[in-house]
């Protein structure tokens, strides 16, 4: 059986992320040939045009870690009615220079979590608009508007409420199916 590397975006950079604790929930609720990394972005610094003949280490490092993805898997929150600065700052590393986007064609899957009661979905559409520009090939659905409640889950990805596990678990089903299927038409 074949394994497939997910690098995961996390659009937090709090070391108290609610997303990170739901993006531990999603890698348990995955099939078993999936295999995770986070893909940092906390240290890049601010996009410019003029570092686009010498990337620094940092960007580099990110290019080179989406290259060695077979998927990509954001999970956000929303800041704004938007997508965090840190997130956008990244894409925009990645998907430059003019000719060298690391996102074109990867298959991509966006989910992300909230306090409130729409639980992201602003942000996953901006994002959504992001991605489509750099040609990434993303799962359009299910899609997943998390919202956040600390007694459902642990700081360990752990899930209390078994009509939420459930529905991570079809969640990540379905993106293990698109990744397939877009690897198949369009291989890395």
């Amino acid at each position: 059986m074949r394994t497939y590397r997910v690098g995961t975006f996390i659009g937090s950079l709090s070391s108290t992320s609610i997303n990170r604790t739901l993006a531990k929930a999603l890698m348990r609720a995955a099939p078993d040939d999936l295999e995770f990394t986070e893909i940092p972005i906390g240290d890049l610094p601010l996009y410019s045009p003029d570092f686009d003949d010498h990337y620094p280490p940092e960007a580099t490092a990110l290019k080179e870690a989406i290259g060695s993805s077979d998927a990509v898997l954001f999970v956000t929150p929303e800041y704004n009615r938007s997508i965090p600065g840190a997130l956008k700052n990244a894409i925009d590393w990645a998907s430059r220079p003019w000719g060298k986007n690391s996102f074109d064609h990867i298959p991509a899957a966006v989910i992300g979590a909230s306090p409130g009661s729409i639980g992201t979905a602003v942000a996953q559409q901006s994002l959504r608009g992001v991605l489509s520009y750099c040609n990434a090939r993303q799962m359009t659905a299910p899609e997943a508007y998390i919202t956040y409640r600390a007694e459902v889950f642990g700081d360990d990805g752990s899930v209390a409420d078994e009509s939420t596990e459930e529905f991570l678990t079809d969640f990540m089903g379905e993106f293990r199916d698109h990744l397939e299927r877009v690897l198949t038409v369009l291989p890395r």
